[in-house]
C-alpha cells in the first residue's frame, strides 16, 4: 500500500498528509531498530547462558570427579553403588551393641527376644590346608552313660577348626664353635664363621627380613616396629633398626639394578609415576619428588617384572635416562614428559582405560547419553580382550583384527561425527577430544596380539605404594627414596610372581653373602619362576 497516496486521499491538505506519512515512517523505523536491538540482546544473552551452562557442566563434572577420588569407590563399573567406607566400623558397632543389649537384658532379668531363624548360607570357607594343625581332643569326663550307667561306644567325631595366630616370636640362635688344639704343634682348629649380610651383627636373616617387610611391604614406620618388639620384651632401638635398613639397601641394590637390566630387555613396557613428599631438612618443609614405575607387559611369555625409580622431579629426562637406548613400545598416559621419548624410535601406546575414564567421570557427574554410548562401545572392546586373554599372541591378533578392528573404526567415526554437534569447552567435548587427539596410539594395540590395551598393570603395581604414603607421609632424603624404590622393586616383583616376599627375602639374605656376581640372577624373584 502507498502510504502517502492513501493519506492524500483521506486528508485533503497534502502538507498534513506528508507530515503524517513522515511520522508513521519514523515510528516504523524506530520499531525496526528496537526489534534489531532486542534481537541482539537476546542473542547475547543466549551466548552468555550457553557459556555459563558449559562452565557449570565442566564444574559439576570436576566436582563429581574430585568427590569420587576423595570419598568414592575406585571401581568404575557401571551400575555399582558406592560402598560405605565405614562398613567395617558399622558392623563392629552393631555386634557390640547386640552383645551389650543381651547383657543388660540378662542383668535386668528380662527374657531376650528369640533370635531370628538364620538364613541359609553357602557355608564358611575352609581354612587353608597348608597351615599346621594343632589337635585338641576333648573327651567326656566319664566313659559311662549318664542315664543308664552302661559303657559308651565311639560312633564318630565332631571336628571344628579355629584360626589362630602368634605375634612376632623372637628367639635367639646360639652358635657354639668348639676349639680344638693339636698337642704336638699347638695348632688351634675351629669351625669358620659363616659369612653374613651384616658381619658381626646381632640380627639373624629372619629378623632382618622382618624389619624390611614391615617397613617396605606393610609400610610400618620404624618406631612401630620398635614398639612391636618392646611388647615382646625385646629392645630394638630405632637407630639400630635404621642402620640395618641402610645396610640392607646397599646389599640388595645390585639385585634391583639387575632386575632393571632384565626389564629393559623386554620389547613392550608400561610406565607411570606418582608424587611423594621428600623432607627438606634446610627449612623443615617438604618438596615434591616422584616415584616412577616401569612394568613388563602381561601378554609377554616371561615372568612379570616391576621396577621403581625414585627421582627428585617429574621431568621427562628421568624416563629417558632410565630407558637409555631402549627401543620398543611404551604404554603411558598423556603426560608430556614422555613425548620426547617417542621421537627417539620408541612407539607410543595410549591407555584406553584413561580414555574411558573421561566418559565415566562425565556420566558420573550427571547422566549423559553420549558418555553412556561411548562407555558401551568401549565395554565391547574390553569384552573381546577378555576372551582373547588366554589365547596365544597369534590367535589374539586374529581375534583383534576380525572383531576389535571394526568396532574401533566405528567408534572413531562416531566420535568425529559427535564432536561436530557438541559445543566447545564442555566436559563432553573434552572427553571426545582426549580420545581423538590420541587415536593413533589408542588404536595401535589392535595391530599386534602382544600389545596391551591399557596401562592398568603398572597402575595396579604402583597402588600399594600410594596407599603406603598415608603411613610414612614423606621420605627423609633422596637416598632413602632410592633405597625404598630398589627394595620395593624386588618385593613387588616377588608378589607378581606368586612368591611369598618374606620367604624369598629371608632365603636371599642367607645366600647373598656367598653368591658370586655371575650367579646373581639365581637370587632374583623371577629365577624360580623361569626355572
Amino acid at each position: 500500500m502507498n502510504l502517502a497516496a492513501e493519506l492524500e486521499r483521506v486528508i485533503a491538505d497534502s502538507a498534513i498528509a506528508d507530515e503524517a506519512a513522515n511520522a508513521v515512517r519514523r515510528l516504523l523505523d524506530e520499531a525496526q531498530r528496537e526489534v534489531v536491538r532486542m534481537a541482539t540482546q537476546v542473542q547475547a544473552r543466549e551466548t552468555e547462558l550457553f557459556a555459563a551452562k558449559t562452565k557449570i557442566d565442566a564444574l559439576v563434572m570436576e566436582l563429581a570427579h574430585l568427590k569420587r577420588m576423595r570419598f568414592g569407590t575406585r571401581s568404575e563399573a557401571l551400575g555399582t553403588e558406592t560402598k560405605d567406607l565405614f562398613q567395617e566400623t558399622i558392623e563392629a558397632d552393631i555386634a557390640a551393641a547386640k552383645l551389650e543389649l543381651e547383657r543388660r537384658q540378662a542383668e535386668a532379668g528380662e527374657q531376650p527376644k528369640p533370635p531370628r531363624a538364620p538364613r541359609e548360607r553357602a557355608g564358611r570357607q575352609p581354612l587353608p590346608a597348608h597351615l599346621p594343625r594343632i589337635e585338641h581332643r576333648h573327651e567326656p569326663e566319664t566313659c559311662t552313660c549318664g542315664q543308664c550307667g552302661k559303657d559308651l561306644v565311639l560312633i564318630g567325631e565332631d571336628v571344628s577348626e579355629q584360626l589362630d595366630v602368634e605375634p612376632a616370636k623372637f628367639f635367639v640362635h646360639r652358635h657354639i664353635r668348639p676349639q680344638y688344639a693339636c698337642r704336638s704343634c699347638e695348632t688351634v682348629t675351629a669351625a669358620s664363621i659363616p659369612p653374613a649380610v651384616i658381619d658381626g651383627g646381632m640380627a639373624a636373616t629372619g629378623l632382618l627380613a622382618w624389619v624390611i617387610i614391615g617397613k617396605y611391604l606393610d609400610h610400618l614406620p620404624l618406631y612401630r616396629l620398635e614398639g612391636i618388639a618392646a611388647r615382646e620384651g625385646v629392645t630394638l632401638s630405632r637407630s639400630t633398626l635404621a642402620e640395618w635398613v641402610g645396610r640392607m639397601g646397599v646389599a640388595l641394590d645390585p639385585l634391583a639394578q639387575r632386575l632393571a637390566e632384565l626389564l629393559r630387555q623386554r620389547s613392550i613396557l608400561h610406565a607411570d609415576e606418582t608424587p611423594v613428599r621428600q623432607l627438606d631438612p634446610g627449612n623443615g618443609k617438604t618438596h615434591r619428588a616422584y616415584l616412577w614405575a616401569y612394568r613388563s607387559n602381561d601378554l609377554d611369555t616371561g615372568p612379570p617384572i616391576v621396577v621403581f625409580d625414585y627421582q627428585s622431579s617429574r621431568s621427562g629426562a628421568h624416563a629417558r635416562s632410565f630407558l637409555a637406548s631402549w627401543q620398543g613400545s611404551l604404554m603411558v598416559d598423556d603426560f608430556g614428559g614422555y613425548k620426547a621419548i617417542f621421537t627417539q624410535g620408541v612407539t607410543e601406546l595410549a591407555c584406553l582405560a584413561h580414555a574411558r575414564r573421561k566418559f565415566f567421570d562425565l556420566n558420573a557427574a550427571q547422566p549423559n547419553a553420549i558418555a553412556q554410548e561411548a562407555l558401551a562401545r568401549i565395554a565391547a572392546l574390553y569384552e573381546i580382550e577378555q576372551r582373547g586373554r588366554p589365547m596365544s599372541i597369534a590367535e589374539r591378533a586374529t581375534l583383534r583384527q576380525s572383531e576389535a578392528a571394526p568396532l574401533l573404526h566405528s567408534l572413531h567415526a562416531w566420535l568425529k561425527a559427535t564432536r561436530l554437534v557438541v559445543a566447545h569447552g564442555g566436559g563432553t567435548a573434552r572427553a571426545i577430544d582426549y580420545s581423538l587427539k590420541r587415536w593413533p596410539a589408542l588404536s595401535r594395540y589392535v595391530t599386534d596380539g602382544a600389545l596391551p590395551i591399557d596401562n592398568n598393570p603398572v597402575e595396579n603395581a604402583i597402588r600399594p605404594v600410594c596407599l603406603g604414603k598415608k603411613n610414612w607421609l614423606f621420605t627423609g632424603s633422596e637416598r632413602a627414596g632410592k633405597r625404598a624404590a630398589a627394595i620395593q622393586s624386588l618385593l613387588a616383583t616377588a608378589k607378581l610372581n606368586g612368591l611369598d616376599p618374606a620367604a624369598w627375602l629371608r632365603d636371599t639374605l642367607e645366600k647373598l653373602p656367598t653368591c658370586f656376581n655371575r650367579d646373581i640372577d639365581s637370587l632374583l624373584p623371577i629365577a624360580r619362576v623361569s626355572s
